[in-house]
């Protein structure tokens, strides 16, 4: 951004050819923030104006393909309430992966200014910062409503808007999936010594665990892994559940449905706004955003806890097979993760209060959860 010029300046241009350079200063100062323009609400002749409304379109890049409704879903229920709440004067225009910036690049995109806003999972960024694993999800980790109660109620969403400073940007709930199934396997896996050699993908710190079981872990882009399992360069699997497994048509080339995803137990997604695009907006424009991403959250996992169930019936219809990971899997999983997040904690300072705060609210939860509401599930299931 190019400094204004000096009011003693004034004195050695031509007043015109000033005012125009003070404009011009201006404008591109307010189009680095996506400020279209201002529009009076007062009339001419009717006195001072007292008060502008600012016209402002944010673009945004999304990890998430949009046939992915559910999940892109999001950002367009976001886009909508905002542009609904300011009658049209802020707009948020949403871009599948891919067309602004791969999906795996929005975190740079939103931090340098190349985009304003981003819809992504922390978790894909771990390399940055492995704390960011914090703001999605761990393995073992929480449910979806002891994530969404962590980041916005307990200390998660206070450290987490810590870590993201770092970038110059400021992070909002998008949704959260509910807890993911295990995958699709070529091959039933009955117990840990079926993992050995088995060709997986599976990314971020689920991949880390499995790797430790001795999976040979590929990290692929969405597009690229139904040809891969189904030219046989994988064996497996994760995505998310039945109802975007069913429209990326993993059960066409796997027969074994694996569950439950003990990497991604309540995965919580993530709108990224730039910085200094926040500070920009107006403070009325700043309440939309902030109520429009409490409904697009909302919304995320409404819509899977309705249409999951209905594309679980229609996969069991098929000739797939429902299978639980063994108790030798598990056991073996969560000792694997529970080593990586203290050998990350012993690293790291900020990793390690983060964790703590993480442990202490996760367990208070799970005792709740595992007296009135485990009860009430065993018995009515």
């Amino acid at each position: 951004m190019e400094d204004r010029p000096k009011p003693e300046s004034l004195s050695t241009e031509q007043p015109l050819t000033a005012r125009r350079r003070l404009l011009k200063a201006s404008i591109s100062a307010s189009a680095a923030a996506g400020i279209l323009g201002c529009e009076p609400c007062g009339r001419a002749g009717a006195g001072p104006v007292i008060q502008s409304r600012q016209r402002v379109r944010w673009l945004m890049a999304s990890s998430f393909p949009s046939s992915l409704d559910t999940m892109y879903g999001a950002s367009e229920v976001l886009a909508a309430k905002v542009n609904a709440m300011s009658g049209g004067d802020f707009e948020i225009v949403p871009h599948q992966a891919g067309e602004l910036v791969p999906g795996l690049q929005v975190l740079d995109a939103v931090s340098r200014g190349g985009v304003q806003i981003g819809q992504t999972a922390g978790y894909y960024y771990t390399g940055l910062n492995p704390a960011l694993a914090f703001d999605t999800c761990v393995p073992f980790g929480m449910t979806s409503r002891q994530q969404t109660a962590w980041l916005s109620e307990g200390e998660g969403g206070e450290l987490m808007r810590s870590v993201y400073a770092d970038f110059n940007i400021r992070n909002f709930r998008s949704g959260n999936t509910g807890v993911q199934m295990g995958g699709w396997f070529k091959r039933k896996v009955t117990g840990l010594e079926d993992l050995s050699g088995l060709k997986m993908r599976i990314p971020g710190m689920g991949g880390k665990v499995m790797d430790q079981l001795g999976v040979a872990v590929q990290v692929l882009a969405g597009g690229d892994i139904y040809p891969a399992l189904e030219r046989g360069a994988i064996d497996a699997t994760e995505w998310v559940g039945p109802y975007d497994d069913e429209k990326l048509g993993f059960h066409q080339v796997a027969k074994f449905y694996h569950y439950p995803g003990w990497w991604e137990p309540g995965p919580n997604l993530s709108f990224l706004v730039n910085q200094d695009a926040w500070d920009a907006l107006p403070s009325s424009y700043q309440a939309m955003f902030e109520s429009a991403t409490e409904e697009a959250s909302r919304t995320m996992q409404a819509r899977y806890d309705a249409r999951n169930p209905a594309a679980l019936e229609r996969l069991l219809e098929t000739d797939i097979e429902l299978v639980r990971f063994s108790d030798d899997i598990m056991e073996g999983a969560r000792t694997a993760s529970r080593d990586l997040l203290a050998t990350s904690a012993a690293d790291d300072p900020t990793y390690a209060k983060i964790l703590e705060s993480w442990e202490r609210f996760r367990n208070a939860s799970f005792r709740w959860f595992g007296t009135a509401e485990n009860a009430y599930s065993s018995f009515v299931s």
